[in-house]
């Protein structure tokens, strides 16, 4: 590992330890509860299956999604963030 890298992990891992103890806030926070993630698909009257196939995800990681697991980062937060808001407009643009 190159010294600049190395610096930078440490560098990091010094933030992570101020931001635990309460020292420092951390520059994002997304938070996204997983029941919302079921409502959605309910909203869209999917089965997980469906859903999962819809959205371009595997049935496990919806599973691990709406079961708290895990939480949709990146483009699948957007997604859902919109089939949230207008699940009509996700359903129009993902079947055409």
């Amino acid at each position: 590992m190159k010294n600049k890298d190395f610096n930078e992990l440490l560098a990091s891992i010094e933030q992570a330890r101020k931001i635990e103890a309460g020292k420092l806030k951390p520059g994002k926070v997304s938070k996204f509860n997983p029941i919302v993630v079921k409502k959605i698909r309910h909203k869209l009257h999917k089965t997980q299956t469906e859903f999962a196939h819809l959205i371009g995800v595997s049935v496990d990681t919806l599973q691990n999604w709406e079961q708290g697991r895990r939480r949709p980062e990146g483009p699948a937060l957007a997604l859902l963030k919109v089939a949230e808001a207008n699940p009509e407009a996700v359903i129009k643009a993902l079947h055409s």
